[in-house]
């Protein structure tokens, strides 16, 4: 285990991520697999995955303060990153989940569609994965999750009770604060389900408290990276290239 991932390793006993934390961490590892060509994505195309209305569960209509402040503070716990090619015109944005957690594709897939869409059953959860990355069979897949929920460096998700009504249980990543809670809706693609409880709602609201420092961090960022491209133009014009 490296440096970086201990911090977060340590508190897998229990969650690690608020709601809107998760939904840019998620956004960021699907649209890698699904758009590689669009990946890293811009904060304007990470705002836009926020609130994408399909795969979204709850969707969500947020602006980009409360999408900033969720990268501030996924950087601070190393799961993301920013990148800043020689031909970006912005800054865009990358995760860094496998760096902090090295788990297979399909288990990493499995993170992402239960990150976006909340609670689903093993059946459900593998075909939805399966845009994502090459999926095992059910019995395999199903083993899989069990070895994900008894991980020795902490439970990456975690089985749910089975509801009263229910023929399945339903399956939730162990990473998000307020994943117990979360009301699943019988007959939804993917499990929707309802954020109206105290603890996601505590959650967005910790989130909208802190743009004016997440702001002000990425303009200080973002005027570092223009005084550099503006460096290297000078360097290659004095080359001659």
């Amino acid at each position: 285990m490296n440096e970086e991932s201990e911090g977060i390793e340590s508190e897998s006993s229990g969650p690690v991520l608020s709601l809107m934390e998760a939904r840019v961490l998620g956004c960021l590892m699907e649209k890698e697999a699904t758009t590689p060509d669009l990946y890293p994505l811009s904060l304007n195309s990470l705002v836009n995955a926020c609130n994408q209305k399909s795969n979204r569960s709850p969707v969500m209509a947020v602006d980009e303060e409360p999408v900033t402040a969720a990268i501030e503070l996924l950087r601070g716990k190393h799961l993301l990153t920013l990148f800043s090619g020689a031909n970006a015109r912005a800054i865009k944005y990358r995760h860094r989940f496998p760096e902090i957690w090295p788990i297979e594709p399909a288990a990493q897939a499995m993170l992402c569609e239960l990150i976006l869409r909340g609670p689903q059953t093993a059946a459900g959860l593998r075909g939805n994965c399966e845009r994502l990355a090459a999926v095992p069979d059910l019995a395999d897949f199903e083993e899989l999750l069990s070895d994900l929920a008894a991980r020795p460096g902490g439970a990456l998700v975690q089985k749910l009770p089975r509801q009263a009504g229910q023929k399945e249980s339903r399956w939730a990543a162990a990473l998000v604060e307020g994943a117990e809670q979360l009301v699943v809706s019988e007959g939804k693609s993917g499990g929707a389900f309802s954020a109206d409880t105290p603890a996601l709602r505590a959650s967005v609201g910790v989130e909208l408290k802190l743009p004016a420092m997440a702001k002000a961090r990425i303009a200080s960022l973002e005027a570092e990276v223009a005084e550099l491209r503006a460096e290297l133009a000078q360097l290659r014009d004095s080359l001659g290239g």
